[in-house]
């Protein structure tokens, strides 16, 4: 695997363990420091391509947040905010965002490790789609999915989804309005065990989805909440 990815953090040993650990898998290792410097780097289209971000929210000049938003001004690929623990509103924010995963500091390094292999087989699953033949595409009532393409559009309007959003999507979908639980979603997105921690970031995903789709919580045209089992596409 010779994926290149973006750490950012400013505490040198966390920066030193993620770059060995990273790269005793095969993956390519970009660390920085410093959150300016984080932007520039995202925003430099000459540079080699980045297929995943490792983001410590806080860095100097320029918070991991901002370097979240200015990645999904321009990128779908997959970001990992690394928070601090008892600072829920910075996983929420991270994840309203954008962000696809949290860690929260202290963390095991082979726990990031395998959040990051999870991250990139999804993402890497999606960029290969499109070159198999196939034409699977999923809709209901003007929400449309080109899973080949990794393109959704509603109402023939464009959603700029990142991968989690994407895949949760296509779950609810492919349910046919059955209902899947936030332990379901949670395992089958992220590939990982269920953690009580996980069916928060669930439903911040699933609010940040509705958000972008115009979908209303109280009064859902597509994703309703099934209170005590989960979510489901309403047809």
């Amino acid at each position: 695997m010779d994926a290149r990815i973006l750490v950012v953090d400013d505490e040198p040993e966390i920066l030193e363990l993620v770059r060995v650990y990273l790269e005793a898998e095969g993956l390519v290792v970009e660390a920085l420091a410093d959150g300016e410097e984080a932007l520039e780097r995202v925003r430099d289209e000459s540079a080699p391509a980045i297929d995943l971000a490792v983001l410590d929210v806080m860095l100097p000049h320029a918070s991991g947040l901002e370097v979240c938003r200015a990645i999904r001004e321009r990128h779908t690929y997959p970001i990992i905010m690394l928070t601090a623990r008892g600072e829920p509103a910075d996983k929420i924010s991270g994840l309203s965002l954008g962000a696809d995963d949290y860690v929260t500091k202290p963390f095991l390094p082979l726990e990031l490790v395998a959040r990051v292999k999870a991250q990139l087989r999804r993402y890497t699953t999606y960029n290969a789609a499109g070159e198999r033949a196939s034409s699977e595409v999923l809709s209901c009532r003007g929400l449309v999915l080109d899973v080949p393409a990794h393109e959704a559009t509603l109402n023939e309007r464009p959603l700029q989804l990142t991968p989690t959003e994407f895949s949760l999507l296509r779950i609810l979908l492919e349910a046919g309005g059955a209902v899947v639980s936030a332990r379901e979603l949670y395992q089958r997105i992220f590939g990982d065990a269920y953690y009580e921690k996980g069916s928060g970031s669930i439903t911040v995903h699933v609010r940040h989805l509705r958000e972008k789709m115009g979908d209303s919580f109280e009064d859902p045209r597509y994703i309703k909440t099934v209170w005590g089992l989960g979510y489901k596409i309403e047809r």
